[in-house]
Formats: C-alpha cells, structure tokens, sequence
C-alpha cells in the first residue's frame, strides 16, 4: 500500500477540511492559542480518529461499494488494498487515537473509547435508520468539543452548543449528498432522506438544518461572548451554506461535488476565522 492509495482510503482531504473544527474548540477554551503541545496532540488524536472511522467504513462497505457504480473503483473493492490491511489500519489508527486522548489528559482519555463506538458505530447505521445523516453529524460534532476538553479538562455550554451545530451543518450536508445515490439505494433498501424523501424533499430537509446550524453557530458566540468580530466574519459561514443550496436543484445535481468539497471545506475555516475574530478583536 503507497502512501497515496492510503491517503486516497482515508480521504485525507476531508480531515483537513475537519480538524479546524477541532482547532476551533480548543482555540475557544484557551481564549487564544493552546499550548504547542496541546495542539500536536489534538491534531494527532483527530487524524488518527478520522483515519480509523475511515478506513472502518470503507472496509465494512466493500461488497456495497462493489456494486456501486459510483463507488466500485474505490480501493478495497478495485483491490488496490485488501480488506485485511484495511483492517489492521484500523487497529492502529484507533489504537493512535486512544493513546494520544490519553496523553492530552485523563478526562479525554477516559471519553475516547465512547467516541471510537460513534466513530465506527455509525457505518452501519445506513443500514437501519434515516437518522444516519445525525449520527455521522454526530462523530464530526464531537471535535469542537474534543478540542475544549483538551484545553480546559471539562465541559461547558459553548463548546457542546458549537457541538450540535456541526451535527446539523454535517447532516445538511451528508443528505445533499446521499442525492447522489437515490436509485441505487433505493434498490440495496438502504437508508438515506433522499432515497425516503425524494430529491426535492431531502434538499429542503438539508436547508432546514443548514439554517438550523448556523443559528447555533452564532448562539456559540454568544455564549463564549465573543466580539462583534465574531459575528460580522459569521456572515461568511452564512453565505457559504446559501451557496451551497444554490448550486443544486432537485433537477440538477451537476454540481453537487462543488457543494460538497468545495464549499464545505470552507466553511470549517470560516467558522475558526469567525471565533479567532471574535477572540482577538474587543
């Protein structure tokens, strides 16, 4: 396995598009720049995490993936890497995960393996529930507060606040996406809103969320008290999201790759932006 095959398995480009979430939440419980050593192992502890979600899914989706025309060149059913390595990328990124959530301090440690079940757990949940969207909004939402926890050692509302935004941004975005796949998971009577709903449906289900996390998104900066910064750089976050809906229709799915990549990993980065502002400026 050649190390771009293995960053092709993990989508490192998703992670890095993810990890500002994670950075924000520290950033916010430091009220400034965390520690160096903190930060390296915040990094290191989510890269392992999403690596071992990652590779997890690809490995129990394989035969689905297979079938998939979408899908079917995708590394484990093509046989550029076989299911058994996969599998021990998966022991050794979680076992990363666990020692490095260790290493930044006992409480984060102790929350790791309940993490690692969301993290893992929610590859199976299209199989069972239109919920699956919340659920993979779920193990991303974790990371602001992960990134607290790492600074401070203990809960608080402004984190767990940002926390459940990014559930709702996640599942927004996860359905706009799942558009991609109605027929086929219609027919493997897989679990998605768009295969349930319908396109039109599930693109007003996605709006309604996206609209329901950016109101938690600002509600976050009230909560930390955040400067007036914070909220003017929001409104980028905010037209972001409004991009992303414009460019699809329930006709139309032609963009739906710029929707999901492009304007998705910008809106992670806004969003630290956003908080640094608000932290910086009075």
């Amino acid at each position: 396995m050649n190390l771009r095959t293995f960053f092709s398995l993990i989508k490192i480009e998703h992670t890095l598009f993810a990890l500002p979430l994670a950075l924000t939440g520290a950033v916010l419980g430091a009220r400034g720049v965390p520690s160096a050593k903190t930060l390296i192992l915040l990094a290191l502890a989510f890269t392992a995490a999403r690596a071992s979600a990652m590779a997890f899914n690809r490995l129990i989706d394989r035969r689905i993936d297979a079938l998939n025309p979408r899908t079917a060149e995708r590394e484990i059913p093509s046989g550029a890497i076989s299911a058994a390595r996969a599998g021990i990328l998966v022991a050794l990124s979680a076992g990363a995960f666990l020692a490095a959530s260790w290493a930044i301090n006992p409480l984060c440690g102790k929350l790791a393996p309940m993490a690692l079940v969301v993290l893992l757990g929610y590859s199976y949940t299209k199989r069972f529930t239109v919920l699956c969207h919340y659920i993979l909004g779920l193990a991303l939402g974790i990371a602001p507060v992960a990134g607290w926890l790492a600074v401070k050692g203990a809960f608080a509302w402004p984190p767990v606040v940002l926390g459940i935004g990014v559930i709702f941004w996640t599942a927004g975005f996860d359905t706009l996406y799942a558009c991609s796949d109605i027929r086929f998971d219609r027919e493997m009577n897989l679990y998605s809103l768009p295969a349930r709903l319908g396109p039109a449906r599930a693109l007003r289900s996605a709006a309604l969320s996206h609209t329901v996390a950016f109101g938690l998104f600002v509600l976050t900066g009230h909560l930390a008290g955040l400067s007036w910064v914070f909220y003017l750089l929001s409104l980028s976050t905010g037209l972001l999201l409004l991009w992303e809906h414009r460019l699809i229709r329930p006709d139309d799915l032609s963009r739906l790759d710029t929707a999901f990549f492009r304007a998705n990993s910008l809106v992670s980065v806004s969003l630290m932006l956003a908080v640094c502002g608000g932290l910086i400026v009075k």
